[in-house]
């Protein structure tokens, strides 16, 4: 199964004016906190398919946000065992992701996770620790290099 490739994907590190970084508990996983990330629809950007996402997910309309910066290359996981052959119909081996830190320029009023196709139960402004520290083990390092490369 290693021979998989990685599907391509996008991710959001939003943060309000204080600093803090938005995360959402997954709908389909109480307990498990991550921020906003999809897949890169054919033609797409990395960029026009953040914006997207972040619309899709937690409803933030792309007037609302800014683009501060972006990782210099791909971040990649790989899936643990239990979860190859079974996430994304099995035809990946994890993710490559492209990570993007948006500033909301709006009020929380913006956000609106109560979206056609919900992602998450609810959602809190976060510490890059606590961000790190309540993602699922096997994304650990990914989110740990987010943080390094959009915040260090």
């Amino acid at each position: 199964m290693t021979d998989l490739p990685y599907r391509p994907c996008v991710g959001i590190m939003l943060v309000n004016a204080e600093g803090q970084i938005f995360t959402g508990e997954r709908i389909d996983t109480p307990g498990a906190w991550q921020m906003p990330q999809g897949g890169i629809d054919d033609g797409e950007t990395p960029e026009v398919a953040a914006v997207r996402e972040l619309e899709e997910e937690i409803g933030v309309a792309p007037e609302h946000v800014k683009i501060v910066k972006q990782t210099k290359d791909w971040v990649t996981y790989d899936l643990p065992p239990h979860l190859l052959g079974k996430a994304w119909g099995g035809k990946y081996r994890g993710q490559k992701q492209c990570w993007f830190l948006m500033e909301l320029l709006a009020g929380d009023d913006a956000i609106n996770i109560e979206t056609e196709h919900p992602e998450f139960s609810q959602w809190k402004w976060t510490t890059p620790e606590a961000l790190v520290a309540e993602i699922v083990p096997f994304k650990q390092a990914v989110y740990t290099e987010v943080v390094n490369q959009l915040l260090g």
